[in-house]
C-alpha cells in the first residue's frame, strides 16, 4: 500500500532503534551503491557546529542566480519536511519525496536505515533524477560518520568549531574538530572558517593531502561600511595560487555580524569549483541578497521587535547575545525560551541572562524536550526570577505579544522546535 509522505515519516521516526541516531556509514553505503547514486555534478559538503544553514542558502542563491540548477540538502525544517530537500531553493513536492522513499525501501532489503539516512539518499536521488548542476550537501550531526559522508565533497567546508552533541563528538573542540574535518577529502578543496582552524583538522587536512584553505590566511574579508563590503581570495589549489579580489559586495539579506565570515566562506568554494561553475559578479550579488535562512537571528517586521533564533549551543549563544547588543534599544526584552535536554543550558543561559528582563518557558512537547520543572529549576539556579511559565510555546509566545508595548523586544531561542511552535504565532 502506498504511503503518504506523512505516514512515511511517522514510520521513519521509529523503524530504526526507535528513531534513535546511530552513527556510521555501512548501512547506508551499501543502499546508496545499490541505487547506483553517484553523483556526476560538482558536490559541496558543509559542515560545522553553527553557520552551515547560512553558508548553504548563500551557495544556492548565488549558483541559482547564476542560471545553475541547485539541489540543496539541510536540515532540521521548521515546519514542513519537504524544506530539507530543495530544488533552486524551493522545496520539492510531496510525491517526489514518497516516490524517492519507495526506492529506498526496495533497495535496502534487510538493510535497516535511521530516518536522516532516509531523508540523505532520497535528497540525492531526487537531485540526480532532476539533473542538477550542483548538490550542496548540509552534514546532519558531526562529519565523519553523517551519512551525507557517503558522498565525495569537491568541496567540503568547515564553518566553525565549538562543543556541540558532547555524546556523540566527544568532550573537547580537538575531538569534535577531528569529526568534522572527516568530510575533507584527498586533492580537494577542504575549507576552514575558523581561524586558528583546530590543529587535528588541520593535521587530518595534511595528512589526507586535502588542500586546506583558511580563513583570515587564504580568503578574507573587509567590511568598508555598513553598505559594502570586500572578499579577497588567495588559496593553493592542486598546487597552484588563485586570487581573485571582489569588491563593492552588498551587505547580505542575512542578519547578524557573522553572516560576512559564513559569506565568505561560501565565496571561496565558488572561488574553487569557478572552472566547473563560473559564477560573475552581478549572480554573487543578487545571491548576497537574497539568500534566506529562516529562523537564524530572523527579525521580523513590525512592532514589538520580534526575533526568531535557533540557536541552541554556546557558540551560537555568544553570537546571538552580540546580535542583541547590536540592535535598537528595547525598554523590555522579553525571552520566550526552551531547550531540548542533551544540549548545553547552562552554558546558553549564563551567556544570554544579561540581555532579557524577563523569561517566558514552556517544555517542548518531544521525548527529548526539556520539562517544565526542569526549565524552572535551570533558571532559577542561574538567580533568574522574573520567570513565567506555560503549556507550550505558542502559547508563551501569545502572552508575550499581548503584554509587549512597541518599544519591547521579544526573542524566541533555544531550538529549532522552539522556533517552529513560535511560527505560527509570531508572523
Amino acid at each position: 500500500m502506498t504511503r503518504t509522505l506523512e505516514q512515511w515519516l511517522t514510520h521513519l521516526e521509529t523503524a530504526h532503534s526507535n528513531g534513535l541516531i546511530d552513527m556510521g556509514l555501512s548501512r547506508v553505503a551499501q543502499v546508496k551503491n545499490a541505487m547506483q547514486l553517484q553523483p556526476t555534478c560538482p558536490v559541496i559538503v558543509v559542515a560545522g557546529t553553527n553557520g552551515k544553514g547560512s553558508t548553504c542558502a548563500f551557495l544556492t542563491q548565488i549558483y541559482v542566480q547564476a542560471g545553475y540548477k541547485v539541489g540543496t540538502l539541510t536540515s532540521p525544517h521548521l515546519v514542513k519536511f519537504n524544506e530539507r530537500i530543495a530544488i533552486n531553493a524551493q522545496p520539492v513536492d510531496d510525491a517526489q519525496i514518497v516516490q524517492s522513499f519507495e526506492r529506498i525501501e526496495a533497495a535496502r532489503g534487510e538493510i535497516s536505515l535511521t530516518y536522516f539516512e532516509f531523508n540523505t539518499l532520497a535528497a540525492v536521488d531526487i537531485f540526480q533524477k532532476n539533473q542538477v548542476d550542483v548538490m550542496v550537501l548540509e552534514v546532519g550531526l558531526g562529519g565523519r560518520l553523517d551519512a551525507v559522508n557517503i558522498f565525495d565533497a569537491d568541496c567540503a567546508i568547515v564553518t566553525s568549531v565549538d562543543l556541540d552533541h558532547q555524546n556523540f563528538l566527544g568532550d573537547t573542540v580537538e575531538q569534535v574538530a577531528f569529526e568534522k574535518a572527516g568530510v575533507y577529502r584527498a586533492g580537494k578543496p577542504a575549507i576552514c572558517g575558523q581561524n586558528p582552524p583546530p590543529q587535528s583538522l588541520q593535521n587530518h587536512a595534511n595528512e589526507i593531502g586535502a588542500d586546506l584553505l583558511v580563513y583570515k590566511k587564504d580568503f578574507d574579508f573587509s567590511k568598508l561600511d555598513n553598505q559594502q563590503w570586500s572578499f579577497r581570495f588567495a588559496g593553493q589549489l592542486s598546487g597552484s595560487l588563485k586570487e581573485r579580489n571582489r569588491h563593492a559586495l552588498p551587505i547580505p539579506a542575512l542578519r547578524g555580524s557573522y553572516q560576512l565570515n559564513n559569506a565568505s566562506c561560501a565565496l571561496a568554494a565558488l572561488e574553487c569549483l569557478h572552472e566547473r561553475l563560473p559564477v560573475d559578479l552581478g549572480a554573487v550579488k543578487r545571491g548576497l541578497l537574497l539568500a534566506e535562512n529562516v529562523g537564524r537571528f530572523q527579525v521580523l517586521a513590525g512592532r514589538p521587535l520580534r526575533v526568531l533564533d535557533v540557536g541552541h549551543n554556546p557558540h551560537a549563544a555568544r553570537a546571538l547575545r552580540q546580535n542583541l547588543l547590536a540592535l535598537p534599544f528595547a525598554q523590555k526584552r522579553i525571552a520566550v525560551f526552551s531547550m531540548l535536554n542533551d544540549k548545553d543550558i547552562d552554558s546558553v543561559i549564563e551567556l544570554v541572562r544579561d540581555q532579557f528582563d524577563e523569561w517566558y518557558i514552556a517544555p517542548l512537547d518531544m521525548p527529548r524536550g526539556r520539562s517544565l520543572a526542569d526549565l524552572q529549576a535551570v533558571l532559577a539556579a542561574h538567580g533568574i526570577v522574573a520567570v513565567q511559565s506555560f503549556e507550550n510555546i505558542a502559547a508563551a509566545c501569545s502572552a508575550a505579544l499581548s503584554v509587549a508595548t512597541e518599544n519591547d523586544r521579544i526573542v524566541i531561542f533555544g531550538s529549532f522546535h522552539t522556533v517552529a511552535e513560535a511560527m505560527a504565532v509570531c508572523k
